[in-house]
């Protein structure tokens, strides 16, 4: 009877999602398989064929083709790993990154369409059973090799933003830092500025945001944009939520931002913070920033000493600035 159970909610579940006509169910020319390539794609920074094979279980042919297919259309770039040269550097393209924005948007919208109808006291029941299905089906052993599973949960993703994020950068900068450094609402004021010019007006070459993405809710953010200074990125705005600090949110973040600056030609990255966040100089010195400069004031209700810190990515003699 367990066997049957599982199956029929499989059928079940497998129609309830259009997962046997997923680009019809989601308006897209792209498979569920497809679609979830993307999704890895775009959730980390840099991916090789190898560990996108190791991660989704597919087949290496597959796995080829698809990437060809998405070559083709302009989805992704490929090339030789800068560890293993006989490896392979898969990455996203502006347009890949906006095709998988546009899926991941389309998906959220499915499942809370699928929640509308579901009575709001009833959310939490579901969301647990949920959860405790895959405790249970997970602390369970790999078919096939006798190995144990992972018991953790899905583990913390990068993602692009999505309707909504960019607020929720602002109000919890406001929260976070009011609460831990006691810092007044001139801060808030002044991440909603940053926020609101990134979003009124930013080129996608040269500029980026992530959301850091932890059990399905955003947990912390960074931004990536053009420096006043001729070919100079500056990292802004990098928060870490207190319950979701220890998965090396913080430190895949920065590097992040540091290969996105690189792939796009920056001949540096700045940045500007306070000494008091200690835990964050502790992330940029790990990265190779220096510091180069110091110099005290009084902001946000606070006497702090604001640090300007650098980190080179090439000869600087060499590259021009990106245009």
């Amino acid at each position: 009877m367990t066997i049957q159970e599982i199956r029929a909610f499989n059928r079940f579940y497998t129609n309830l999602i259009g997962a046997l006509n997923y680009s019809k169910h989601l308006y897209t020319p792209y498979t569920l398989t497809e679609s979830r390539l993307l999704y890895e794609l775009a959730h980390t920074p840099r991916t090789d064929a190898a560990e996108l094979r190791a991660e989704l279980s597919l087949d290496a042919g597959y796995l080829s083709r698809m990437l060809t297919k998405f070559e083709r259309e302009g989805l992704v770039e490929r090339a030789p790993s800068e560890q293993d040269a006989r490896r392979q550097r898969i990455t996203l393209t502006r347009q890949g990154r906006g095709t998988a924005a546009l899926l991941d948007e389309r998906s959220r919208e499915a499942v809370g369409t699928l929640l509308d109808r579901v009575e709001p006291d009833e959310r939490p029941r579901l969301v647990e059973a949920l959860r405790t299905a895959r405790e249970i089906l997970s602390a369970g052993e790999t078919p096939g090799d006798g190995r144990r599973a992972s018991t953790r949960r899905e583990g913390p993703v990068l993602r692009d933003p999505v309707p909504g994020d960019l607020g929720w950068m602002v109000q919890r900068h406001g929260a976070v830092y009011a609460a831990e450094y006691g810092w007044d609402a001139t801060f808030e004021g002044l991440v909603a500025r940053i926020v609101a010019d990134f979003a009124a007006d930013h080129d996608e070459r040269l500029e980026r945001v992530w959301i850091a993405e932890l059990d399905g809710r955003p947990v912390g953010s960074v931004m990536c944009v053009r420096d006043e200074a001729p070919g100079a990125a500056r990292l802004r705005l990098l928060l870490v939520e207190p319950e979701a600090r220890g998965h090396g949110l913080g430190e895949r973040m920065v590097e992040a931002v540091v290969g996105f600056a690189r792939d796009a030609g920056y001949r540096e990255v700045v940045l500007w913070t306070n000494d008091v966040l200690t835990a964050a100089r502790k992330l940029y010195v790990r990265a190779g920033f220096t510091l180069v400069a110091e110099k005290p004031h009084h902001s946000y209700g606070a006497d702090l000493v604001g640090q300007d810190w650098r980190l080179p990515l090439v000869d600087e003699s060499v590259v021009d600035s990106p245009s």
